[in-house]
């Protein structure tokens, strides 16, 4: 008398769970194999019929059927099975962690991967495998600023307020300057390194053709980039290029300028009287990073300056015009946030942060 197969149910969650996997592209194609298999067998067929349709023994439906109907998706899943014990193990990684906390060899600013092996007398690899699965990064760093001004909580609460919420009709604009800006002409272009890869080659010597400096204000609520480009960054400038800025709108538009702690932009007070439409906010110290048109100079500096090569100041000056002409014809407002790093995180050691 043959066996009689395991009567197969599961609930709708399960059922749902099954057809997911049976359907998965991303997954492993054994266990959507599987999955077809029990479904198939819930269906109420034989274990004979089941192989025929989807082209496998029937020892291996008997074998998945009776797993389902042990574990349920569980038991569709690989057995853990044995293997070559790790050679090293958590007691690598602890001791890794601690000497982390010590002091570097003599001469040295920081730990290295090569320096911990051999501090630890194990190859490098063993170091760097355990510290990839630890998330450290040796070379990677932050920086923070802390502000050390009384009034920051104030002053920024003014400035981020004008950015979330700015007042009806009024053009928010952020406002700084890019300084000495370096015409530099050196021989560029592509080169195969032994590796067989292709990277971008630059002459380690250069020519300078002189500085120039770029004044720009960025209109928050649309991106769009005003700028500017002289030979000097005096006061006067600054004043010239904001009269520009102004001119530009009408005589009653509120504008709210935000600018940061240089001594160019102080001190202007015969300048605001002429214009009453005008308020300017300041950064509190060491926060200009507060100032979106920061952002924007990051952009300008990686989309333009990086690995350029200029042959005179006016080719420079043509690159800028051309680069916010293009940039404006696609601008938009930064969504703008800012992670919040402390000094004092500091205090947390490596071994805290990864316990």
């Amino acid at each position: 008398m043959g066996r009689v197969a395991v009567e197969l149910s599961c609930p709708a969650e399960v059922m749902s769970e099954l057809e997911r996997l049976s359907r998965s592209r991303s997954g492993e194609v054994r266990l959507a194999e599987r999955a077809r298999i029990v479904l198939a067998c819930l269906q109420g067929k034989r274990n004979d019929e089941v192989a025929r349709e989807l082209g496998v023994q029937p020892n291996t439906v008997g074998r998945w059927r009776r797993r389902f109907a042990e574990q349920g998706i569980a038991g569709l899943r690989d057995a853990p099975r044995p293997g070559k014990p790790a050679k090293y193990g958590v007691e690598l990684r602890d001791r890794i962690l601690a000497q982390l906390e010590l002091p570097p060899p003599a001469g040295m600013a920081s730990w290295d991967g090569g320096a911990l092996a051999k501090a630890l007398s194990v190859s490098d690899h063993a170091v760097w495998r355990i510290l990839r699965k630890e998330g450290i990064q040796l070379q990677r760093h932050r920086s923070w600023c802390v502000s050390t001004d009384p009034e920051f909580a104030a002053k920024a609460a003014d400035i981020i307020g004008l950015y979330l919420n700015p007042p009806e009709n009024a053009l928010v604009i952020s406002v700084d300057e890019k300084p000495s800006i370096q015409a530099l002409e050196r021989a560029r272009g592509y080169v195969q390194t032994s590796s067989g890869k292709v990277v971008q080659g630059m002459k380690s010597t250069y020519k300078r053709h002189g500085t120039v400096n770029l004044f720009a204000a960025l209109e928050v609520a649309t991106g769009v980039i005003r700028g500017k480009t002289t030979q000097t960054k005096k006061r006067a400038d600054f004043l010239a290029f904001m009269s520009e800025v102004v001119a530009e709108q009408p005589a009653d538009r509120q504008i709210h300028v935000i600018l940061d702690n240089l001594n160019t932009h102080k001190k202007n007070e015969d300048w605001l009287a002429a214009h009453p439409n005008v308020t300017f906010h300041f950064t509190p110290t060491s926060a200009s990073w507060l100032n979106q048109v920061e952002i924007w100079f990051g952009i300008f500096q990686r989309k333009t300056l990086n690995n350029a090569s200029f042959q005179s100041i006016e080719q420079l000056i043509e690159a800028i015009h051309a680069f916010t002409a293009a940039y404006n014809e696609n601008a938009a407002p930064f969504v703008w946030r800012k992670r919040e790093v402390r000094g004092s995180q500091l205090r947390n050691t490596i071994v805290n942060l990864r316990n």
